[in-house]
């Protein structure tokens, strides 16, 4: 059986201000090509499908179309809920899309219901773990004394293994949403601390052959039968460098007979630059970048005025700016100034401090006026 391992679509989410919908459709429908290319039979999805609890109708609208054409493709699909899911969302109607090949696991109690799909090797049981909160999934496991993101999902194992026990000589997949140890995060994944530590070990997964495990959103792999697909997209710069991918899983008569990586495309690629902005408003070697998404750190000694505008001007994808001035001084504690001080000084050392230089003349009339109009005065 081959089965491809994906998660943290997000559908709905921005970069930067910027929709990415369209891409997003885009990358996820070829998804549909890999599956009729490399025979996959089942396709996994392992958590945050998309990026809010109530997404927009035009997510749920192409999230409906990557999923149908995923199942036109001729795959089965298992889905469990992750943290930026609302799991009792995700799984209304689950039974009804069973029938059309979409198996949606994303209750505590359906923990240890894998789903049984076969091949000529004899069955194969897909458990999903959806993403489990500590102070809920206690309750909901019926052991209110687990606290932290290990307990309980030690527990959630504990269950699939006593389950699998029943079918001997099944195969087994696990989908999880996790922060296990060793994986690597990035900028872009909101944290799952709240009830406690929140990694967990990669011993949790013992006696599984395959562990499909949503969350980090770079791939990559803790051992050879327990991986992080990451994310189809890069959310965040710290992710500039990803090779954004999912895995291929084969199972053959003995569990796990190997993985390989299918890369992604990159819709529109990420890139930083760091300079004085004049030169990189003009330096023909940031050409390149002008396609792509940008981060930029100005190093100018004065915060230039409208330095994004014009950036867009030569770079229509720079989404994101940082003032960041060579050889910069420790910033001015400005709530220690001293109180003999009247508020025409210190607002002129507030401008010199965002700014790195201090006002001119005529700045310093227009401060005074406004201060003057706050206070129903006549400037001095």
């Amino acid at each position: 059986m081959r089965v491809l391992h994906t998660s943290d679509w997000h559908l709905g989410r921005s970069f930067h201000g910027r929709d990415l919908l369209a891409e997003q459709e885009s990358v996820l429908t070829g998804l549909a090509d890999l599956v009729a290319d490399e025979k996959v039979d089942v396709v996994v999805m392992s958590g945050d499908l998309y990026d809010r609890a109530v997404p927009s109708a035009e997510a749920v609208g192409v999230c409906a179309r990557v999923l149908g054409a995923i199942a036109a493709a001729g795959a089965q699909i298992v889905l469990t809920p992750g943290n930026h899911d609302s799991a009792p969302r995700l799984g209304a109607f689950g039974e009804f899309a069973a029938a059309g090949g979409l198996h949606l696991r994303t209750s505590v109690t359906d923990i240890a219901r894998p789903v049984i799909r076969a091949d000529a090797h004899g069955p194969v049981a897909f458990y999903g773990i959806p993403y489990l909160e500590p102070e809920i999934a206690r309750q909901g496991l019926g052991l209110p004394d687990l606290r932290t993101h290990a307990h309980v999902l030690g527990e959630a194992m504990n269950r699939v293994r006593a389950d699998l026990a029943t079918r001997p000589g099944t195969r087994s997949v696990v989908l999880a949403h996790a922060f296990v140890i060793g994986g690597q995060g990035s900028d872009s994944e909101r944290t799952i601390a709240v009830g406690g530590v929140p990694h967990v070990p990669s011993a949790a997964f013992a006696g599984v052959d395959y562990a499909a495990l949503g969350h980090l959103h770079g791939p990559q792999t803790l051992a050879d039968h327990l991986r992080y697909s990451g994310s189809p997209m890069a959310y965040s710069f710290s992710e500039a460098r990803h090779r954004k991918s999912v895995w291929l899983v084969d199972l053959d008569a003995g569990g796990l007979a190997g993985v390989e990586r299918r890369e992604l495309p990159v819709p529109r690629a990420l890139a930083t630059v760091r300079g004085d902005l004049d030169d990189i408003l003009i330096d023909p070697r940031h050409d390149p970048l002008v396609d792509k998404f940008l981060s930029v750190e100005l190093t100018d000694q004065v915060r230039p005025l409208d330095a994004m505008r014009r950036l867009q001007k030569r770079f229509p994808h720079a989404v994101h700016l940082e003032w960041r001035p060579e050889g910069c001084q420790p910033s001015a504690q400005l709530f220690d100034l001293p109180q003999h001080r009247d508020d025409a000084e210190v607002a002129c050392c507030f401008v010199e401090e965002t700014r790195g230089a201090p006002p001119s003349e005529t700045e310093r009339g227009l401060l005074r006026e406004a201060l003057a109009a706050v206070a129903g005065k006549e400037p001095e």
